[in-house]
């Protein structure tokens, strides 16, 4: 069973942000790690559904680039979202980076789109019918 999945970010309080505005998360908890001079933060959907997303953050790392898209072994996140249009919208607005315009794999299919959180991490948003 996935409990979680963690990934890197640059600004924690940023990516808290994005997560639970944009993505309707809810922060469950925020530790420090003394150990490894890092704070996490665990968000969930609000229902309790599905895995958890860890967001870390080390102080002590001085470099934060995201290869180039050829280049990335992590590939994307997905997220399921109730109205493409709307969620799309808000967040371009927000001056969100939209990487891939809504579209449907088939004719029947649901409809995807894909976007980078704060760090450039992609994210797909599914919308299903």
């Amino acid at each position: 069973m996935l409990i979680h999945t963690s990934i890197r970010t640059s600004d924690i309080d940023q990516s808290i942000d994005f997560y639970t505005r944009f993505l309707g998360l809810k922060l469950l908890r925020r530790r420090e790690i003394p150990q490894n001079n890092a704070e996490i933060a665990f968000l969930q959907d609000p229902e309790g559904k599905g895995s958890r997303l860890e967001l870390t953050y080390y102080r002590n790392q001085k470099k934060f680039i995201q290869a180039e898209y050829d280049d990335r072994l992590f590939d994307h996140l997905a997220f399921q979202i109730k109205n493409m249009e709307e969620t799309v919208s808000m967040m371009r607005r927000e001056k969100v980076t939209i990487t891939d315009e809504p579209y449907r794999l088939s004719p029947t299919g649901g409809l995807i789109a894909f976007i980078e959180d704060p760090d450039g991490i992609l994210i797909e948003l599914i919308e299903r019918r």
